[in-house]
């Protein structure tokens, strides 16, 4: 057992349904990628774009062998064994070989958000007690670089941004492999997740190699993936939805991984991998839609796929263009997706599984079965989770996969679980009795109180405006006032577009959308007024967390000085 693990609590209650989900020991990670290498060795395992066009393929016994002689070299620094080792990257190859490698020199990897403030890095690089930083491909490096100590040792990715560190191709070039394959137990450390920190410092949630194993197990009968699957790799792999969705069903499935360049040729990325499974977030799964109504207005394409003899033409053109069309499998997680978006990719022939989980439980908590979508609802329980609601309508969950705990708060840890061993998840939910799916409702501390006494929670309200077409993202508020309002940021055609002219036109469907959502609730949660936000709320300028939720305390510091002006104006649409 690890260090970490003697200093947290007794969680046993927190953990007793790891029998429902037992593992072997070739279930877990290090073993899964050695079978691989044994059974399609010289098959690609992942494929990197360098720029302009040309790629990097990497097979299994390349990825092992860079693995094992980048182990080598840490082990060679005498690290204290399970030492944090710390990567700042954004995806690419060498981020899953140096998680292996970290593994086989018996360490515990702690992967860093590659859009952090340099007080954020500092932080998770000091309580992490890191030893090493990988410095990987990175955008604005020079304003990260403040965050590392001057004497943090650091080795560089092929990718990364110019500087003088290590590299690893000199490394694993002058470094003979690690002796064997080496393994490690199923309750030693594997990875410290820290949240993104919407609110205060991160957190490092800690997991174990035997919750990494018992998470993909769960899915593998769900998914049924295989080696002949490809996936694509670009949202943050320091966040659990991709280390489980694509680092650890690749290692456990054998999956093919490619990863995206950049935004710039994210479409042309998609289509060279033409995954057969996909994962995306909401806000992207809308950008798509949009991009499609750019060039097939909505009129034009709901009366062409109603065309029995069009229909397929213009369906498989569309998913042609977007890179899906051979996804076999489309997931949409980290966020709630409006109905409205789930039946038009329906529509269009894919068919959009909705998941709910946390980094507590390492994405393994409930998931939409194939041919069940019900809209506005994330899926029944996986294998071995057990869920209830406590008095307040709190989603409680106990998961084969819940937590070791918060990395050196072990009260802290104690306290996010219930005396019978349930994750305290924080979201307000509903169960339906019939077949167990899930509906989360909102967020317990996202209650606001108006000064008439009614507790109004936002994020059904949220859903409702962000299913309109016009609208990328939302945020209700108004604790303290007669009404709530609602501030909302146009989707990115709008933006780029809008003008004096343009406001004149959207306000009257604006005020159209405020009245059609007024209508579908409460009298005491109708709004009364939208604002429409010029900034962008992007990653970049703290509004989004890297998985793009969006920061609500940010939205109320940064706009709660003009609230009481906004509700004096007396106004159903105000443009701010």
């Amino acid at each position: 057992m690890t260090e970490l693990a003697t200093t947290l609590p007794d969680l046993k209650a927190a953990k007793e349904n790891q029998a429902k989900l037992p593992i072997e020991d070739s279930d877990l990670p290090l073993q899964r990628a050695y079978f691989w290498e044994r059974e399609r060795g010289d098959a690609v395992y992942m494929t990197q774009p360098i720029g302009g066009g040309e790629v990097v393929e990497f097979t299994w016994k390349q990825t092992l062998d860079g693995a094992r002689r980048m182990a080598a070299h840490l082990k060679a620094k005498g690290f204290p064994a399970g030492s944090s080792i710390a990567i700042l990257s954004k995806n690419c190859a060498h981020f899953i070989m140096t998680d292996l490698a970290i593994w086989m020199a018996g360490y515990t990897s702690v992967a860093l958000y590659p859009t952090l403030t340099p007080d954020t890095i500092s932080y998770i690089l000091e309580h992490s007690e890191s030893k090493l930083l990988f410095v990987g491909k990175l955008d604005g490096w020079d304003g990260m670089k403040p965050g590392v100590p001057d004497d943090m040792p650091c080795i560089s990715y092929p990718l990364s941004p110019k500087n003088d560190y290590p590299t690893w191709n000199d490394i694993v070039k002058e470094t003979d492999p690690i002796e064997g394959s080496p393994t490690r137990s199923a309750d030693e450390l594997a990875i410290l997740v820290y949240t993104s920190g919407s609110t205060g410092q991160p957190k490092g949630v800690a997991h174990d190699f035997g919750n990494l194993a018992r998470a993909q197990k769960g899915f593998a009968p769900l998914l049924k993936l295989t080696s002949e699957d490809r996936v694509m790799s670009y949202l943050p792999l320091a966040h659990v939805f991709e280390r489980a969705a694509i680092e650890g069903c690749s290692i456990y499935n054998g999956t093919h991984v490619f990863f995206a360049e950049s935004l710039e040729t994210f479409v042309k990325d998609i289509q060279r991998a033409r995954p057969t499974v996909f994962q995306s977030v909401p806000r992207l799964w809308l950008k798509f839609q949009l991009g499609v109504f750019k060039k097939m207005p909505p009129k034009k394409f709901n009366l062409f796929t109603k065309i029995p003899i069009l229909s397929g033409i213009v369906k498989n053109k569309i998913l042609t263009g977007l890179g899906l069309d051979q996804c076999r499998l489309a997931v949409s997680g980290s966020a709630p997706i409006p109905p409205e978006l789930i039946a038009w990719y329906n529509a269009l022939g894919v068919e959009l599984l909705e998941g709910y989980a946390m980094s507590e439980n390492f994405c393994y908590s409930h998931f939409t079965r194939p041919g069940a979508v019900r809209a506005g609802r994330v899926g029944a329980p996986m294998t071995g989770c057990d869920v209830k609601l406590s008095e307040e309508g709190e989603i409680l969950v106990k998961s084969p996969v819940n937590m070791v705990g918060y990395y050196k708060e072990p009260e802290m840890s104690k306290d996010s679980f219930t005396e019978d061993g349930y994750l305290k998840t924080g979201d307000r939910g509903e169960i339906d009795p019939a077949d167990q799916t899930l509906r989360v409702t909102g967020r317990t501390k996202e209650l606001f109180k108006t000064s008439k006494g009614k507790y109004v929670a936002p994020a059904p309200i949220e859903n409702a405006i962000n299913s309109d077409d016009a609208i990328e993202l939302s945020c209700v508020g108004g604790s303290g006032m007669p009404a709530p309002h609602a501030l909302v940021q146009l989707n990115e055609t709008l933006r780029k577009e809008l003008s004096n002219e343009s406001q004149t036109e959207l306000t009257p469907k604006l005020e159209a959308l405020l009245a059609r959502v007024n209508g579908q609730i409460e009298p005491f949660e109708r709004m009364q007024f939208l604002v429409v936000i010029s900034d962008e709320w992007a990653i970049e300028n703290g509004f989004l967390t890297p998985t793009m939720k969006l920061k609500r305390s940010v939205v109320e510091d940064t706009y709660g000085p003009k609230t009481e002006e906004w509700y004096k104006a007396n106004q159903k649409v105000i443009w701010a």
